[in-house]
């Protein structure tokens, strides 16, 4: 399952759990309040009882020992026959008498807190077992709510890999073209096989990041000089760029990435550096630290913040290639930082 999938499938499982979740613990908890009136209720009908059989005179030594009464005296004041008061240990009930006295009934609360303990652990027993239950169905679920859109990233997927797969011969062709075209010394410094040359290495741009981007899922970490990758991707952008000065101050610099991803990640920032740089500009590569600066001479970029957002548009933008530097970073967990002035922009990639 890939990341976007495990996205969707964990908000559709968490969404419908956590609903049903909230309705059963609501459920329980009113019932468990219902059925603690009902023992309460009951509490107090058996201090009556044993008050009624009092005032009957009936023998006590059949009732239990729960219970302790006693006559008080209360002429002159008003006790509602609604009363019932509870304490920590016991029940408390006054019941008026014919003589105009009052009868305090005290009942134990130890059967009270036994029947309330039960009833709680059946409760949250049921509770435990629904919970299971319907987290069983809301996984249940999820996986078939899943699958369409698997079947469709799948179909789209399978496209994508047979446009990537049939661009690659044409680009191929007209890149050793080109390369034999430049061989030839009246057309070396042509302006036009030059421009040819650049749209070349774009389209190709596009290509690599379509590759990269359909490995995102699955591209293997491991130990790389990240240097040497990045004296890789200027060599190749010297030959397109000959104007363009380069200075490079890095080594030794080594970390546990995909080098095809960090590859990436470096040619579009770098040849977008490029592309949007001053009339024989530079760009400086340097190292602080774990951190990577990429600095150019160009006229900067208006609003920095948005750049690697697939619907930014603006002069400087690379259509979907800092999208997809974002989403290859985010993978491997390298944060990157935009400054940008009138004098031009430095990115910063802080690897973890």
């Amino acid at each position: 399952m890939q990341r976007h999938e495990k996205k969707a499938f964990l908000k559709f499982f968490i969404t419908y759990f956590i609903s049903i979740a909230i309705l059963i613990l609501a459920v329980g908890f009113f019932y468990l309040e219902q059925m603690r009136g009902h023992l309460l209720k009951s509490e107090e009908f058996s201090i009556m009882e044993h008050a009624r059989q009092i005032k009957m005179g009936d023998s006590l030594d059949e009732l239990t020992k729960e219970y302790k009464h006693t006559f008080l005296d209360k002429k002159d004041r008003y006790i509602d026959i609604r009363n019932f008061t509870i304490t920590n240990n016991e029940f408390i009930k006054f019941i008026p008498m014919r003589d105009k006295n009052y009868l305090k009934v005290s009942k134990s609360k130890k059967n009270y807190d036994k029947e309330l303990w039960q009833l709680k652990k059946k409760i949250f027993l049921t509770q435990v077992l629904l919970l299971l239950f319907f987290a069983y169905i809301s996984y249940i679920l999820a996986k078939s709510a899943l699958k369409p859109l698997q079947e469709s990233i799948l179909t789209l997927d399978k496209f994508a890999k047979d446009l990537i797969h049939d661009l690659n011969t044409p680009v191929t062709s007209i890149k050793l073209n080109i390369k034999i075209l430049q061989k030839d010394e009246t057309l070396k410094q042509n302006s036009a096989i030059s421009r040819l040359n650049r749209s070349v290495h774009t389209i190709s741009e596009l290509h690599e990041n379509l590759t990269i981007l359909l490995e995102e899922e699955t591209f293997l970490m491991e130990l790389i000089d990240i240097c040497e990758v990045i004296e890789e991707v200027v060599n190749v952008l010297k030959q397109i760029y000959p104007n363009i000065k380069f200075e490079i101050k890095c080594k030794n610099f080594k970390a546990k990435l995909n080098k095809h991803a960090l590859k990436q990640i470096l040619q579009n920032i770098i040849s977008n550096a490029c592309k949007y740089n001053s009339k024989d500009g530079y760009i400086k590569i340097y190292k602080i630290k774990n951190s990577i600066y990429i600095e150019d001479s160009g006229k900067g970029i208006k609003e920095p913040g948005k750049i690697f957002e697939r619907s930014f548009s603006a002069e400087n933008s690379s259509g979907i290639g800092l999208d997809i530097v974002k989403r290859l970073a985010n993978a491997m967990m390298i944060s990157i930082e935009v400054k940008s002035s009138q004098k031009g922009s430095i990115f910063i990639l802080t690897i973890p």
